[in-house]
């Protein structure tokens, strides 16, 4: 659970950084398929939020290198 919590934050730390410091992609992250859950109910594991995190990141690159 510890890890859970760790990788949570550090999404939410990004997330934050992305909102407050390049709002124009911000507003485009829900359009994400990365962020839509294919199942009503899906299984938010470990892994899924490290895959999740490891996306931000890259949308944030290569946003960056298209700057």
């Amino acid at each position: 659970m510890k890890n859970k919590q760790k990788i949570l934050t550090k999404i939410s730390n990004l997330l934050l950084d992305i909102e407050k410091n390049h709002h124009e992609l911000y507003v485009h992250l829900d359009e994400n398929p990365m962020t839509i859950p294919i199942s009503n109910q899906p299984n938010i594991d470990t892994k899924s939020l490290e895959d999740y995190f490891i996306s931000l990141k890259e949308i944030l690159k290569k946003y960056k290198k298209n700057q």
